[in-house]
């Protein structure tokens, strides 16, 4: 599936702009990989996911959401609890919705991190932008599994850029095109890949079905050196170099 992080600021949206008052959603879904920008979160097996948001008519709004993770046979994560909260809305021409976002994870992982975030949406399309606010990863670790100097985790050195095209056929499928680049010393340490690289998919929606074909421009994925915290994991099974084919299944409650 599309990890939902990426698409709470166009639901929230779509959730504010309609709310006659205050609202607050439950949703959970179940997937058969856990993606998120094009890379495995969870060695391409599954995960049961969920979360709640509040949103108001103003066009503000908070929530939570969960989910386990893993990414090398024996790590130190085994879930992802995210904070967010921004505000929405939109005019005759186009739609905006900027926020917060903050990942916590397993205290023994020692890498929790926040993003400022912003989408503008222009009828079918969006474009979106995540920005590394910062986090509590240690630079000296990543230089020294990864063999580099002047490794930087400060505010605006990871970003993520996406475009999304989606639109609804006669026949009710709804369908989404998505590229989205990824760049920052960041990323390398918390994900095995490269500083820089470009994700693109296409998802196909059907009631609370999703189906989803994933790639990436990655050669492989990195492995890390015989030093601090991430040594010795074995991130072979990771594949985030190859296609990855998504099936999923959600829902929404109204509470």
């Amino acid at each position: 599936m599309i990890n939902p992080k990426s698409l709470c600021a166009a639901a929230l949206l779509a959730l504010s702009s309609n709310a006659a008052v205050a609202q607050i959603t439950a949703n959970a879904s179940f997937t058969n990989n856990y993606i998120w920008r094009g890379l495995t979160q969870t060695i391409n097996q599954a995960a049961v996911q969920g979360g709640l948001d509040w949103a108001s008519d103003s066009g503000f709004y908070v929530g939570t959401w969960a989910s386990n993770v893993e990414y090398a046979p024996g790590d130190p994560y085994s879930y992802e609890h995210d904070i967010y909260f921004g505000y929405s809305g939109e005019t005759d021409s186009f739609s905006y919705d900027v926020g917060w976002l903050y990942y916590n994870y397993d205290a023994a992982a020692d890498i929790d991190f926040h993003e400022i975030y912003g989408t503008l949406g222009f009828g079918d399309f969006s474009v979106t932008g995540y920005i590394l606010g910062g986090t509590e990863a240690d630079e000296a670790a990543y230089e020294a599994d990864f063999g580099v100097t002047n490794a930087d985790f400060g505010f605006g050195e990871a970003f993520y850029l996406s475009l999304d095209y989606s639109f609804e056929t006669e026949s009710g499928l709804g369908i989404t095109l998505h590229a989205g680049h990824h760049d920052g010393d960041f990323m390398t340490w918390f994900n095995f890949a490269t500083g820089s690289y470009t994700d693109y998919s296409v998802s196909f929606h059907v009631n609370n079905f999703t189906f989803m074909i994933t790639d990436t421009d990655l050669d492989s994925t990195l492995t890390p050196g015989p030093t601090p915290f991430r040594s010795g994991l074995d991130v072979s099974g990771n594949d985030n170099g190859e296609p990855k084919f998504v099936v999923s299944y959600s829902m929404d409650f109204d509470l």
